[in-house]
């Protein structure tokens, strides 16, 4: 029952991930770097991502994270791979999805926190099934959580309205190949480094604006 559960998460995170692919036909997005160069975009801001991410070792990093929390909430029993792979998925798949990126923007800008409620809500359940076959690791993906959309929402005071719809897009269309990333990881077909390439969310937007400062 539990892998039938897993199973089933791991298969909803890549439809949801094939979902905001379709951003890569975004009408501001291929207006500002045409309609081929959506997916060059995205390919070149994973690549590079990919190679910040591992100099910075991240993954890594969060691994390490995940086995001091486990020592610290435990005193050194349980089960610590089941516990650091609980906290990473679960950190993961609820910090790269575009509800994370677009709620945190939209509760910045002023626009209310309709995104944010939907994605608790959606989160709460998810986070249930997670703990029920991943165990305590899972709830201590808050703290990434909180983190990650903490730094969004204090970005998104601070930039205004200044993020255009094509920026926006793109850091969609970058987290849809994360979240198939984490879906693959989910259901254990490939362990995916999906922590090393999150700096590839950042990247995206910038090769956004250079790209359609050139054209």
């Amino acid at each position: 029952m539990s892998r039938t559960l897993t199973d089933a998460m791991g298969l909803v995170v890549l439809v949801i991930g094939a979902l905001n692919l379709f951003s890569l036909q975004d009408a501001d997005f291929v207006s500002a770097v045409s309609a081929s160069g959506t997916l060059l975009v995205v390919l070149g801001a994973l690549l590079i991502g990919g190679v910040i991410g591992s100099l910075i070792g991240i993954d890594s990093r969060l691994s390490h994270f995940g086995t001091w929390l486990q020592l610290k909430t435990s005193r050194g029993g349980g089960d610590k791979e089941k516990f650091i792979e609980g906290f990473v998925n679960a950190s993961l798949l609820f910090t790269i999805g575009p509800m994370a990126v677009l709620g945190a923007l939209q509760d910045g800008l002023g626009q209310g926190i309709d995104v944010l409620a939907l994605k608790s809500t959606l989160d709460g359940f998810t986070a249930i099934a997670f703990s029920a076959t991943l165990g305590w690791g899972v709830a201590f993906s808050a703290i990434p959580v909180g983190v990650w959309q903490g730094l969004l929402y204090v970005t998104a005071l601070t930039l205004g309205a200044s993020l255009s719809q094509a920026v926006i897009a793109a850091i969609t269309a970058t987290g849809g190949i994360l979240l198939l990333g984490t879906g693959l990881r989910v259901l254990q077909i490939r362990m995916v480094n999906v922590a090393d390439l999150l700096p590839a969310l950042a990247v995206a937007p910038l090769l956004v604006l250079l790209v359609d400062a050139l054209l």
